[in-house]
């Protein structure tokens, strides 16, 4: 593993770590009747994202790397709207951030840490999806 793939995967997991956190935090202080309807969804997405910061972390340690144990600043926001232009934010990055991964595994030949993050990048995808259909107006 070269350092730069090295470096790209502590990135991802200081991410997953800050969004696993930061979503179960949204999903516990969010009020009101709209937080009723979403809170539940918020809460499933960032156990997912632990899991994606485990897979990643278990990868990085099989190739000879230590993976971080500190996120990226985590961000709760105020209200509803603040906090999902935040976390589309976040998805965005994340999916720039892991099409850049597969890229650099792919020229490394590493198919096991493409395929991973081939299927986080889905997940993410669909993090945003949902994110961005939350923020919708009616």
């Amino acid at each position: 593993m070269s350092k730069e793939l090295n470096e790209l995967l502590n990135k991802a997991i200081a991410r997953e770590l800050q969004v696993a956190i930061q979503y179960m935090w949204q999903h516990v202080q969010w009020k009101g009747q709209k937080a009723f309807v979403v809170k539940d969804e918020l809460k499933k997405i960032g156990i997912e994202e632990m899991k994606h910061a485990e897979a990643i972390a278990e990868r990085l340690f099989y190739l000879g790397g230590i993976p971080t144990t500190k996120p990226d600043p985590i961000f709760v926001g105020e209200n509803l709207k603040e906090m999902l232009e935040r976390d589309i934010k976040d998805e965005e990055n994340a999916i720039k951030l892991y099409k850049e991964i597969i890229k650099k595994a792919q020229s490394e030949d590493d198919f096991t840490t493409e395929n991973l993050f081939k299927k986080i990048l889905a997940d993410e995808e669909e993090h945003l999806d949902t994110f961005t259909g939350l923020l919708e107006k009616d």
